[in-house]
């Protein structure tokens, strides 16, 4: 299973975990997994949230591949200038 990892302000809503497994082959499956699993993570998700995969930046692309074995971090939304 993917490892995702919550920054902190993001734990109080998975029961304080600061990494969270899950099913998932894309980037998309992954967050309607952590939505099922922990739903107060729902409005961060939609509100968007930057996504680094096996340290790759993911920019807003659903269909990115997540390994069973990858390592994910959730982070607060990057932006350019």
């Amino acid at each position: 299973m993917a490892r995702v990892h919550l920054w902190a302000s993001l734990r109080r809503f998975a029961d304080g975990l600061d990494v969270v497994e899950v099913e998932a082959a894309t980037v998309g499956q992954m967050f309607d997994a952590l939505e099922r699993a922990h739903p107060g993570l729902a409005p961060a998700i939609n509100a968007g949230l930057s996504v680094a995969v096996d340290g790759e930046i993911i920019a807003n692309n659903r269909a990115a591949p997540v390994a069973p074995n990858s390592e994910v971090y959730l982070l607060q939304r990057l932006k350019g200038g």
